[in-house]
Protein backbone atom coordinates (compact mmCIF):
# COMPACT_ATOMS: atom_id res chain seq x y z
CA UNK A 1 0.00 0.00 0.00
CA UNK A 2 1.22 3.49 -0.84
CA UNK A 3 2.53 5.37 2.17
CA UNK A 4 0.49 8.40 3.20
CA UNK A 5 2.87 11.37 3.20
CA UNK A 6 2.42 14.75 4.85
CA UNK A 7 4.59 17.75 4.00
CA UNK A 8 5.16 20.22 6.85
CA UNK A 9 5.87 23.74 5.61
CA UNK A 10 4.95 25.45 2.34
CA UNK A 11 8.14 27.29 1.47
CA UNK A 12 10.26 26.79 -1.65
CA UNK A 13 11.18 23.17 -0.88
CA UNK A 14 7.83 22.31 0.68
CA UNK A 15 5.91 23.44 -2.41
CA UNK A 16 8.14 21.44 -4.75
CA UNK A 17 7.84 18.29 -2.64
CA UNK A 18 4.08 18.66 -2.25
CA UNK A 19 3.80 18.83 -6.03
CA UNK A 20 6.22 15.95 -6.57
CA UNK A 21 4.61 13.59 -4.06
CA UNK A 22 1.05 14.79 -4.76
CA UNK A 23 0.25 14.72 -1.07
CA UNK A 24 -1.18 16.84 1.72
CA UNK A 25 0.69 19.82 3.14
CA UNK A 26 0.27 21.43 6.55
CA UNK A 27 0.97 25.12 7.07
CA UNK A 28 -0.06 25.12 10.73
CA UNK A 29 2.41 26.73 13.12
CA UNK A 30 4.11 24.31 15.50
CA UNK A 31 4.98 25.72 18.90
CA UNK A 32 4.42 22.68 21.11
CA UNK A 33 4.19 18.91 20.99
CA UNK A 34 0.42 19.30 21.24
CA UNK A 35 0.42 21.29 17.98
CA UNK A 36 2.27 18.44 16.25
CA UNK A 37 -0.09 15.85 17.72
CA UNK A 38 -3.14 17.75 16.41
CA UNK A 39 -1.66 17.80 12.89
CA UNK A 40 -0.99 14.07 13.08
CA UNK A 41 -4.51 13.29 14.27
CA UNK A 42 -5.97 15.34 11.42
CA UNK A 43 -3.88 13.91 8.57
CA UNK A 44 -2.93 10.45 9.93
CA UNK A 45 0.33 10.27 7.93
CA UNK A 46 2.70 7.34 7.79
CA UNK A 47 5.56 9.63 6.74
CA UNK A 48 6.14 13.28 7.65
CA UNK A 49 8.57 15.39 5.64
CA UNK A 50 9.71 18.43 7.61
CA UNK A 51 10.39 21.43 5.37
CA UNK A 52 9.89 23.99 8.12
CA UNK A 53 12.89 26.25 8.59
CA UNK A 54 14.19 29.78 8.72
CA UNK A 55 16.72 30.89 6.08
CA UNK A 56 16.21 34.64 6.46
CA UNK A 57 14.03 36.95 4.44
CA UNK A 58 16.82 37.94 2.03
CA UNK A 59 19.56 35.45 2.92
CA UNK A 60 21.05 33.61 5.88
CA UNK A 61 22.57 36.82 7.26
CA UNK A 62 19.06 37.79 8.36
CA UNK A 63 19.08 34.85 10.76
CA UNK A 64 21.58 36.81 12.85
CA UNK A 65 18.92 39.51 13.33
CA UNK A 66 16.27 37.18 14.74
CA UNK A 67 18.10 34.39 16.51
CA UNK A 68 15.10 33.27 18.56
CA UNK A 69 12.97 32.67 15.45
CA UNK A 70 15.86 30.89 13.74
CA UNK A 71 16.56 28.67 16.74
CA UNK A 72 12.93 27.72 17.17
CA UNK A 73 12.25 26.94 13.50
CA UNK A 74 15.53 25.20 12.72
CA UNK A 75 16.21 23.41 16.00
CA UNK A 76 13.21 23.10 18.30
CA UNK A 77 10.57 22.30 15.66
CA UNK A 78 12.51 19.33 14.21
CA UNK A 79 13.02 17.93 17.71
CA UNK A 80 9.33 18.37 18.55
CA UNK A 81 8.40 16.61 15.31
CA UNK A 82 10.85 13.79 16.03
CA UNK A 83 9.25 13.18 19.41
CA UNK A 84 5.75 13.28 17.88
CA UNK A 85 6.84 10.86 15.16
CA UNK A 86 8.27 8.42 17.71
CA UNK A 87 5.11 8.48 19.81
CA UNK A 88 2.94 7.79 16.77
CA UNK A 89 5.18 5.30 14.93
CA UNK A 90 5.64 7.64 11.96
CA UNK A 91 8.71 7.94 9.76
CA UNK A 92 10.21 11.45 9.93
CA UNK A 93 12.13 12.88 7.00
CA UNK A 94 13.97 16.06 7.92
CA UNK A 95 15.30 18.46 5.28
CA UNK A 96 18.72 19.45 6.58
CA UNK A 97 21.52 21.55 5.11
CA UNK A 98 25.05 21.02 3.84
CA UNK A 99 26.11 24.50 4.98
CA UNK A 100 27.57 23.15 8.23
CA UNK A 101 31.24 22.61 7.43
CA UNK A 102 34.50 24.43 6.90
CA UNK A 103 36.21 23.24 3.72
CA UNK A 104 39.80 23.52 2.51
CA UNK A 105 39.81 23.22 -1.27
CA UNK A 106 43.50 22.41 -1.40
CA UNK A 107 43.37 19.58 1.16
CA UNK A 108 39.86 18.26 1.77
CA UNK A 109 38.04 15.54 -0.14
CA UNK A 110 34.27 15.84 -0.76
CA UNK A 111 32.58 15.79 2.63
CA UNK A 112 30.94 12.55 3.68
CA UNK A 113 27.97 12.19 6.00
CA UNK A 114 30.01 10.84 8.92
CA UNK A 115 32.14 13.97 9.29
CA UNK A 116 31.28 16.00 12.40
CA UNK A 117 29.86 19.45 11.46
CA UNK A 118 32.20 22.28 12.43
CA UNK A 119 30.89 25.48 10.82
CA UNK A 120 29.48 27.62 13.65
CA UNK A 121 30.32 30.98 12.05
CA UNK A 122 26.72 31.62 10.97
CA UNK A 123 23.79 31.33 13.36
CA UNK A 124 21.78 29.64 10.60
CA UNK A 125 24.41 26.91 10.39
CA UNK A 126 24.57 26.50 14.16
CA UNK A 127 20.80 26.08 14.40
CA UNK A 128 20.83 23.40 11.67
CA UNK A 129 23.70 21.56 13.38
CA UNK A 130 21.85 21.45 16.71
CA UNK A 131 18.85 19.71 15.13
CA UNK A 132 20.84 17.34 12.93
CA UNK A 133 23.01 16.08 15.78
CA UNK A 134 19.93 15.34 17.93
CA UNK A 135 18.06 13.60 15.11
CA UNK A 136 21.14 11.65 14.07
CA UNK A 137 21.38 10.13 17.55
CA UNK A 138 17.69 9.13 17.41
CA UNK A 139 18.02 7.70 13.88
CA UNK A 140 20.31 4.95 15.17
CA UNK A 141 17.26 3.41 16.81
CA UNK A 142 14.23 5.08 15.24
CA UNK A 143 12.94 5.62 11.71
CA UNK A 144 14.36 9.08 10.99
CA UNK A 145 15.91 10.17 7.71
CA UNK A 146 17.87 13.43 7.31
CA UNK A 147 18.64 14.67 3.82
CA UNK A 148 21.12 17.50 3.31
CA UNK A 149 20.47 19.85 0.43
CA UNK A 150 22.66 22.68 -0.72
CA UNK A 151 22.17 25.77 -2.92
CA UNK A 152 18.89 24.68 -4.55
CA UNK A 153 18.84 24.95 -8.35
CA UNK A 154 15.49 24.57 -10.08
CA UNK A 155 14.16 24.49 -13.62
CA UNK A 156 11.56 27.18 -12.91
CA UNK A 157 11.78 30.75 -11.59
CA UNK A 158 11.59 31.31 -7.83
CA UNK A 159 13.26 33.90 -5.55
CA UNK A 160 15.04 31.06 -3.71
CA UNK A 161 16.29 29.38 -6.89
CA UNK A 162 20.03 30.03 -7.28
CA UNK A 163 19.58 30.60 -11.02
CA UNK A 164 16.97 33.31 -10.38
CA UNK A 165 19.36 34.94 -7.92
CA UNK A 166 22.39 34.76 -10.20
CA UNK A 167 20.59 36.31 -13.16
CA UNK A 168 19.91 39.42 -11.06
CA UNK A 169 23.50 39.81 -9.88
CA UNK A 170 26.08 41.77 -11.86
CA UNK A 171 29.08 40.21 -10.12
CA UNK A 172 29.52 36.45 -9.77
CA UNK A 173 32.00 34.41 -7.72
CA UNK A 174 33.84 31.42 -9.18
CA UNK A 175 34.20 29.31 -6.01
CA UNK A 176 33.08 25.71 -6.76
CA UNK A 177 30.22 24.45 -4.62
CA UNK A 178 27.94 21.47 -4.29
CA UNK A 179 24.44 22.13 -5.61
CA UNK A 180 21.09 20.35 -5.35
CA UNK A 181 19.13 20.25 -8.61
CA UNK A 182 15.56 19.95 -7.35
CA UNK A 183 14.16 17.56 -10.00
CA UNK A 184 17.02 15.17 -9.13
CA UNK A 185 16.51 15.80 -5.41
CA UNK A 186 12.90 14.72 -5.70
CA UNK A 187 13.90 11.49 -7.47
CA UNK A 188 16.58 10.77 -4.87
CA UNK A 189 14.24 11.40 -1.95
CA UNK A 190 11.58 9.12 -3.43
CA UNK A 191 14.25 6.44 -3.79
CA UNK A 192 15.44 6.76 -0.19
CA UNK A 193 11.87 6.60 1.10
CA UNK A 194 11.19 3.52 -1.03
CA UNK A 195 14.08 1.66 0.60
CA UNK A 196 13.17 3.01 4.05
CA UNK A 197 16.57 4.65 4.50
CA UNK A 198 17.58 6.08 7.87
CA UNK A 199 20.32 8.41 9.03
CA UNK A 200 21.99 11.20 7.05
CA UNK A 201 22.35 11.43 3.28
CA UNK A 202 23.85 14.17 1.14
CA UNK A 203 21.33 14.89 -1.62
CA UNK A 204 23.42 16.96 -4.00
CA UNK A 205 24.48 16.45 -7.57
CA UNK A 206 27.85 14.92 -8.31
CA UNK A 207 30.79 17.27 -8.65
CA UNK A 208 30.77 21.01 -8.08
CA UNK A 209 29.29 24.06 -9.74
CA UNK A 210 31.15 27.23 -10.59
CA UNK A 211 28.44 29.82 -11.11
CA UNK A 212 29.96 31.21 -14.33
CA UNK A 213 29.58 27.76 -15.92
CA UNK A 214 25.83 27.88 -15.37
CA UNK A 215 25.54 31.48 -16.54
CA UNK A 216 27.57 30.77 -19.66
CA UNK A 217 24.92 28.21 -20.62
CA UNK A 218 22.27 30.83 -19.85
CA UNK A 219 24.08 33.29 -22.14
CA UNK A 220 23.83 30.82 -25.00
CA UNK A 221 20.05 30.97 -24.76
CA UNK A 222 19.54 34.59 -23.71
CA UNK A 223 21.25 37.11 -25.96
CA UNK A 224 22.66 40.22 -24.36
CA UNK A 225 23.08 38.73 -20.89
CA UNK A 226 26.38 39.74 -19.28
CA UNK A 227 28.09 39.44 -15.90
CA UNK A 228 31.47 39.98 -14.27
CA UNK A 229 33.53 37.49 -12.28
CA UNK A 230 34.92 38.39 -8.87
CA UNK A 231 36.70 36.55 -6.06
CA UNK A 232 34.63 35.40 -3.08
CA UNK A 233 36.88 37.41 -0.76
CA UNK A 234 35.65 40.54 -2.50
CA UNK A 235 32.12 40.02 -1.16
CA UNK A 236 33.22 40.21 2.49
CA UNK A 237 30.60 37.63 3.49
CA UNK A 238 30.70 34.71 5.92
CA UNK A 239 29.65 31.59 4.04
CA UNK A 240 30.22 27.83 4.02
CA UNK A 241 31.67 26.98 0.59
CA UNK A 242 32.25 23.25 0.10
CA UNK A 243 31.94 20.10 -1.97
CA UNK A 244 29.95 17.13 -0.67
CA UNK A 245 30.23 13.43 -1.42
CA UNK A 246 27.44 11.47 -3.12
CA UNK A 247 29.06 8.09 -2.45
CA UNK A 248 26.68 7.00 0.31
CA UNK A 249 23.63 7.88 -1.79
CA UNK A 250 24.98 6.02 -4.81
CA UNK A 251 25.71 2.93 -2.73
CA UNK A 252 21.93 2.59 -2.26
CA UNK A 253 21.54 2.12 -6.01
CA UNK A 254 20.68 5.70 -6.96
CA UNK A 255 22.76 7.23 -9.75
CA UNK A 256 23.57 10.86 -9.00
CA UNK A 257 23.90 12.98 -12.12
CA UNK A 258 26.85 15.31 -12.50
CA UNK A 259 25.80 18.91 -11.94
CA UNK A 260 27.16 19.94 -15.35
CA UNK A 261 24.83 17.44 -17.04
CA UNK A 262 21.73 19.35 -15.92
CA UNK A 263 22.63 22.87 -17.14
CA UNK A 264 21.02 22.74 -20.58
CA UNK A 265 17.89 20.92 -19.41
CA UNK A 266 17.48 23.25 -16.44
CA UNK A 267 17.76 26.48 -18.41
CA UNK A 268 15.61 25.34 -21.33
CA UNK A 269 12.78 24.51 -18.93
CA UNK A 270 13.39 27.64 -16.86
CA UNK A 271 12.92 29.88 -19.91
CA UNK A 272 9.56 28.28 -20.72
CA UNK A 273 7.96 29.80 -17.62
Amino acid sequence: MKNKILILGSGFIGERLQEGFDCAVSTKKIHTLLDAQKIIRKHKPQIMINCIGSTGRRNVDDCELDKDKTLFANTFVPIILAEAALRNNIKLVHISSGCIYHFNYSKDKPIREDKIPDFFDLYYSRSKIYAERALEALSKRYNILMVRIRIPLDNRPHPRNILTKLIKYKKIIETPNSVTYLPDFLRALKHLISINARGIYNLVNKGALRYPELLDEYKKQVSGFEYKKIKFSGLHLVRSNLIMSTRKLEKTGFKARKIKEVFKECIENYLKY
